[in-house]
């Protein structure tokens, strides 16, 4: 028996980085997973590999997020834990000065990186408060809390994500269900692997005090349990993982 037998989890951008590594977790824990992600050809591997239910979504749509929900539901019957993890990232983001990010660009991020939360979680509330129980688990980024400079509108996507999660566990604790985020450090998956130098990689590891290059692996155990009925009395927190890069 697995701890997640029984539980259906969504996980947005679940078939590549992060996403893929949520996915294959919680299914190998016994969760039935919708891997829910705009890049198709890796979202159907990733759920045909974990008899997973692959669903084309755009989190920055709201009739696609609708969309991921009703065929989450009508696949597996509820909705009990959403993953958060979709969003444009620091390495599609090229590096500039705040007062040369081009306003497109900044909408763009805002939209995947805040809007795509806010409607995926909408989405899948109707589901979980009809069991009166859930648990949404939210992506930010250490970023957010060392302020990293020159990519303003990632960093500020990513604090907005924390502030998402503190409001909205207020707005639907009583429904039993919980709201709480991580905010990870430079995480070694292929895309970050192949669009950073091993020189950045090597300088986080200097600056860790567990001194090694964090891998996603490093964050499936903390969004299990934050997850998982032992953590039904946390919520509205953010749990750091970055090898104690930052103390925060």
């Amino acid at each position: 028996m697995g701890e997640f037998d029984g539980r259906v989890v969504v996980v947005t951008g679940g078939g590549l980085g992060l996403g893929e590594a949520f996915s294959r977790g919680f299914a190998a824990a016994g969760a039935q997973v919708v891997v829910a992600d705009i890049a198709d050809e890796a979202a159907n591997q990733v759920a045909e590999e974990i008899n997973g239910l692959a669903v084309h979504t755009d989190v920055s749509d709201e009739s696609s997020t609708k969309a991921m929900a009703q065929a989450a539901h009508e696949k597996f019957g509820r909705i009990d834990i959403l993953i958060n993890n979709a969003a444009l990232w620091t390495a599609i983001l090229p590096m500039k000065p705040w007062d040369e990010i081009p306003v497109e660009e900044w909408d763009r991020v805002m939209a995947v990186n805040v809007k795509g939360y806010f409607l995926a979680a909408r989405a899948v509330f109707p589901y979980m408060k009809e069991n009166k129980w859930g648990r949404i688990i939210n992506l930010s980024s250490n970023t957010a809390l060392h302020g990293v400079p020159g990519i303003l509108h990632y960093v500020t996507s990513k604090g907005a994500a924390i502030g998402l999660t503190r409001a909205l566990a207020r707005e639907i604790g009583s429904e039993g269900i919980t709201v709480n985020a991580i905010t990870p450090g430079l995480t070694s998956t292929e895309g970050v692997k192949a669009h950073y130098s091993n020189e950045m990689l090597e300088s986080r590891i200097t600056a860790r005090s567990v001194q090694r290059q964090q891998q996603p692996e490093d964050l499936v155990g903390t969004v299990m349990f934050l997850a998982s009925d032992r953590a039904e009395f946390i919520t509205g927190q953010t749990v750091n993982i970055d090898g104690g890069q930052l103390m925060h």
